[in-house]
């Protein structure tokens, strides 16, 4: 069995820097990074500060001591610390552990940094550590998502080529094990009067509920979210190690000095960690070497201090922020999917378009609820809602427009041996205005009979009559003329020819009666269409006022609220300092 070469730290090196500015990497680190040309196995623990991280880092490295283990509530660890060791099991593989600052440390007012350095970790390892207290709950869940979260946003955001996943078997190779370690656990493990092991204790608080409302939702998605992240997980319980009065010199004490069963359960740990801590992976089964974790470590820190990522202090906010605007965007795909499959237009009634769009409106708001998270003031429905509205106004202008197309077209052809004739003469003889109505009329009926003009049918046939209503009165008067002309060929009396010539008036006067009134009838639907439209305008305008009012109500409240809190601290400050301690205050 061949030995790993020797790696010469004798104690853990600062990796990432994590001062009161941008993240600063460590130069000598990386240089020690880069001269391990053996894969590597990364294994980091992060959590809340003070849960005892850095005691079980130590372990697995072999020591008592190394990684700094506070006994005060100030925490110790900042950034990121790397301590590189031969992987105990793994032959030629190097086992890299990484210990974290704290989570939620008291004394840094801008939480950050504390974030991204989780982030960091979760991106960099193939091994994962979440450290809690005494037992899962929904704030462990909460924490954990959120990072998972911000690290599957930064590593999208970086090259992608980096870590780009092309199948589910590449995704569970990148991806890390998830270990869950609980610190001080105080629970009976047992269900329903069962007993169960940690691991089923991790599965059954990671199992969503059923229902569909929003409280389950917001209650699911996490756990969801999580389980996919994490395709393998495991779970470790410990007591507490010793007495409380003895914790503050644990690194100091001996395994004699420990309870029995706090010993057993680390070495339990460690024993998994060294055996299952896989070697890290990038995208296409590419095994990690110390040079690739050296430039995945310059990549996303450069990534984090350029990019604006969300800070902890809001982070519900911001995972709202996130889910809902996908969910928002889901919703909109969804939408356009329906109606692309569904609709063909021109539609033959405005309502069959008022009603697909309604049926596809709905099924996209369930695919927003099914996929939102805690959208309390609606904000994000509304604003769904305003682009379906949006979306509605265009296909109603897209259908009016096919319509009119369509119709056109149709005319055209359908008319074209009536102007043919026209043209060739056929009508211009004794009764050809006669023939010419009457051979007009078939034509209508042939185009009313026709399916799917939509909703312009009516409209673009009256535009087409009245543009060839000069062609009519034209054939109308060559066959007053031709008519008189004949009959007094034949030698029919002026009378006759006059009450002809009536006649033929009376006929011209009630066509033009007859298309004065149709004329007047399309006024009144293109009056009746237009009110219609200013109707719609006005009732959008009014859902983008009260958006505005409620955006402008929730400013004003929060500008309130500043304010008195600014006066609070105001009221709060000494009166009567010394001018050495006003110095201090400023």
């Amino acid at each position: 069995m061949d030995i790993a070469p020797l790696i010469h730290m004798p104690e853990p090196l600062c990796l990432i820097e994590n001062t009161n500015g941008p993240l600063l990497v460590n130069p000598e680190a990386l240089k020690i990074l880069s001269a391990i040309r053996q894969p590597v196995a990364v294994v980091a623990i992060t959590g809340l500060y003070r849960t005892g991280k850095s005691y079980l880092m130590n372990k697995l490295a072999g020591k008592n001591k190394g990684f700094s283990v506070g006994s005060t509530v100030q925490s110790h660890t900042k950034g990121i610390w790397m301590w590189c060791v031969p992987h105990p099991k793994k032959p030629n593989h190097t086992l890299v552990l990484l210990d974290t600052e704290g989570l939620g440390d008291v004394e840094k007012g801008d939480k950050t940094n504390d974030t991204h350095i989780s982030v960091l970790a979760l991106l960099l390892c193939s091994t994962f550590v979440y450290n809690t207290m005494n037992k899962i709950d929904q704030g462990a869940i909460d924490l954990l998502h959120y990072v998972t979260e911000l690290s599957h946003l930064l590593r999208i955001d970086t090259s992608p080529n980096l870590n780009r996943v092309d199948d589910a078997a590449d995704f569970v190779r990148i991806c890390p094990d998830l270990v869950w370690t609980l610190r001080d656990f105080y629970l009976g493990l047992e269900a329903n009067g069962q007993l169960i092991t940690a691991d089923e204790y991790l599965e059954n608080s990671l199992r969503p509920k059923q229902g569909t409302n929003q409280h389950l939702q917001n209650f699911n998605l996490p756990r969801l979210c999580i389980q996919k992240f994490f395709p393998v997980k495991k779970c470790f319980i410990f007591d507490l190690p010793t007495h409380q009065k003895k914790l503050a010199q644990l690194e100091t004490l001996h395994n004699d000095d420990l309870d029995p069963k706090f010993v057993q359960q680390v070495a339990e740990f460690c024993s998994y960690i060294f055996s299952n801590s896989k070697t890290k992976t990038l995208s296409g089964g590419i095994k990690a070497s110390g040079s690739h974790l050296e430039n995945l470590v310059q990549t996303y820190v450069n990534a984090i201090n350029s990019r604006d990522l969300p800070c902890m202090e809001s982070e519900i906010l911001t995972l709202a922020q996130i889910k809902n605007s996908a969910a928002v965007q889901k919703a909109i795909a969804h939408y356009d999917q329906q109606m692309g499959q569904k609709l063909q237009l021109p539609t033959e009634t405005l309502q069959e378009l008022l009603d697909l769009h309604k049926a596809s409106e709905k099924e996209a708001i369930e695919v927003f609820m099914k996929n939102s998270f805690k959208d309390e003031d609606q904000g994000y429905q509304k604003k769904l809602e305003m682009q379906l509205a949006a979306k509605q106004n265009d296909f109603h202008k897209r259908n009016l427009e096919a319509s009119q197309n369509h119709c056109s077209a149709l005319l055209q052809d359908i008319f074209h041996p009536l102007e043919e004739n026209v043209k060739q003469g056929v009508y211009s003889k004794p009764g050809g205005h006669c023939l010419f109505i009457q051979q007009r009329d078939e034509l209508k009926a042939k185009y009313n009979q026709e399916p799917r003009k939509g909703i312009q049918a009516e409209e673009a046939l009256q535009k087409y009559l009245e543009s060839k209503e000069s062609m009519s009165v034209t054939i109308l008067q060559t066959d007053l003329a031709l008519t008189a002309m004949e009959k007094e060929i034949e030698g029919i009396t002026e009378e006759f020819i006059k009450a002809e010539a009536q006649r033929l008036m009376e006929s011209l006067m009630q066509h033009q009666q007859m298309m004065e009134s149709r004329k007047i009838f399309h006024q009144e639907q293109v009056r009746l269409m237009e009110t219609n439209r200013v109707y719609q305008e006005a009732l959008q305008q009014r859902a983008m006022e009260r958006q505005l009012q409620e955006e402008v109500k929730k400013l004003k409240e929060k500008l309130q609220a500043e304010n008195r809190k600014l006066h609070d601290e105001l009221q709060n400050l000494p009166r009567n300092d010394s001018p050495d301690d006003t110095c201090l205050l400023l």
